[in-house]
């Protein structure tokens, strides 16, 4: 894959840096800065998000519904005709439910397990009615509107993933994914990143991971060849081996991944990464947009990466294969 990038389908935009969850997973709920990604810093990058054909933008972060001006973020993109996603904990969905279904193509909501378990780990009480509450507003904007839940799976919720499915089709969602909660990496806002005792908070041991097996199985059994399931065996296998290699029972496999060639990671403070896990290639203080993804470092890094071998790659819980550009 080339080095230099011509066109970038995705990109995922933090927004600002704050989150209305305390989850045990992810320490971007305590951070307090203030920086944002203005209306004003977006415009100056059109240009730039057009020449490289960006097709997707996905807000991420932290929570992109507390951010003071969002709604005229998506403007600005969904004027270029981009696809708008946004990832939310579901807190705040009743309060802007008429703008988001006018704004966004669709939603992606945390769900972490039915409802004492979701509440337990985003330590939020009525966390999952907020949650609820907002996705029966949306629908009844617009019955339509596509709402899909992703779960991340770790020691607090594993026995509970075939629920976690039942409840997300309850809720009405339209699918529901899964993936293994991240032990090793600096992201999330986790500086430094998690040692022995943070780790072992989330990760499950043999027994729990052969009941985590068993659930899987479950799962495959009520949903496995409908569209409400994301996953199919091999990809909840990974999660499976995804936790064993962290008790060294096995080596880490790198998922088959193309997202540094096809996607970027803009956080509020113009940092550029290429994924949620690697280190930054650039800061947008430092150039346009186009210049920090083909600038020195980001060839660099993509003239050097080999997916298969990147000890990051290895223990990643989530891979992008983008099947355009692949």
């Amino acid at each position: 894959m080339n080095a230099t990038l011509d066109t970038m389908p995705i990109l995922i935009l933090y927004p600002h840096r704050r989150c209305n969850c305390r989850c045990v997973m992810c320490d971007i709920w305590k951070d307090r800065t203030a920086s944002e990604i203005t209306p004003d810093e977006l415009h100056r990058h059109l240009e730039d998000i057009q020449r490289l054909n960006v097709q997707w933008v996905v807000f991420s972060g932290g929570e992109p519904l507390m951010h003071s001006d969002l709604f005229r973020l998506t403007q600005l993109l969904r004027c270029s005709g981009i696809r708008i996603t946004l990832l939310t904990t579901g807190l705040l969905l009743k309060l802007h439910a008429s703008r988001i279904v006018d704004s966004v193509d669709d939603v992606i909501v945390s769900l972490d397990g039915p409802p004492a378990i979701h509440d337990q780990v985003r330590r939020i009480p009525g966390a999952f009615a907020r949650l609820e509450a907002g996705i029966a507003a949306l629908h009844e904007m617009d019955p339509d509107f596509h709402v899909s839940a992703r779960s991340t799976v770790q020691r607090l919720n594993y026995r509970y993933v075939r629920e976690t499915a039942k409840t997300a089709h309850r809720i009405s969602c339209r699918s529901v994914s899964f993936l293994a909660a991240d032990m090793t990496s600096q992201a999330f806002n986790r500086t430094p990143a998690l040692d022995v005792l943070g780790q072992s908070k989330l990760a499950l041991d043999e027994g729990q991971i052969l009941e985590l097996e068993g659930e899987f199985a479950g799962l495959l059994s009520d949903w496995n060849g409908t569209p409400f399931l994301v996953e199919d065996e091999s990809k909840l296998g990974r999660i499976l081996l995804h936790f064993r290699a962290q008790l060294g029972l096995v080596e880490p496999v790198a998922p088959r991944c193309n997202a540094p060639w096809v996607s970027a990671v803009v956080e509020s403070d113009g940092t550029v990464r290429p994924c949620f896990f690697q280190n930054p290639i650039g800061n947008l203080t430092e150039g346009s947009l186009l210049q920090v993804i083909n600038g020195p470092e980001a060839v660099r890094y993509r003239s050097g990466l080999d997916v298969s071998t990147d000890p990051v790659c290895k223990r990643c819980v989530c891979s992008l294969n983008w099947k355009e550009c692949a």
